[in-house]
């Protein structure tokens, strides 16, 4: 993979459209990366509808879809995970991969925002599912629009085969606007 893209090289792209994000906020743009937003569409885990997780058989229904008003606050209380969404639609070319990583203040107040798909693949287009866990002893308000991650990009050696999206890899998130919970095991 190739190095990671700076502050004029992501402008530059966004202005020729090969990377789009929508919204564009060009103050978001940081040295090698760019802030995204926590949007109102949350996914909260029902511990009572499954016994455990069986990966050969997952669980379906296991999470509630909730929409938070843009002016009132989501709280994530001590050790919940719960799966939330960016406002930005990201959409990106078959020959750049972005990786999301939560903001080193947040997670300084114990607020991850992905424990493992921070991978977004070459093709991808739509809002990203953010993995959310609060590993304080202390509730977290979390606030619709405040900056809640950010995303960096890497240009591949040469563009994918088959991009994500592409009908023969059935991409199951692919077009995603809200908190999507996981399509794990289900057929392509």
């Amino acid at each position: 993979m190739g190095s990671v893209l700076s502050d004029g090289t992501i402008k530059r792209l966004v202005e020729e459209q090969r990377i789009r994000i929508d919204p564009w906020d060009p103050s978001l743009v940081q040295p090698a990366s760019v802030d995204l937003r926590l949007g109102n569409s949350f996914r909260v885990f029902h511990n009572h509808r499954a016994s455990a997780i069986d990966l050969r058989e997952p669980p379906r229904n296991l999470t509630e879809h909730v929409t938070v008003p843009d002016d009132r606050a989501f709280v994530i209380h001590p050790g919940e995970f719960v799966l939330g969404v960016t406002v930005e639609r990201v959409e990106l070319p078959d020959d750049i991969v972005a990786r999301i990583e939560g903001k080193s203040s947040l997670g300084r107040l114990g607020l991850i925002v992905h424990a493992t798909a921070g991978f977004v693949d070459p093709g991808f287009a739509g809002t990203l599912t953010l993995e959310i866990h609060n590993l304080t002893r202390i509730p977290i308000k979390l606030y619709p629009s405040l900056p809640i991650a950010q995303l960096s990009f890497m240009h591949l050696d040469r563009p994918a085969e088959i991009p994500y999206g592409s009908p023969e890899l059935g991409s199951h998130y692919h077009g995603q606007v809200e908190a999507t919970e996981s399509r794990y095991g289900l057929p392509t």
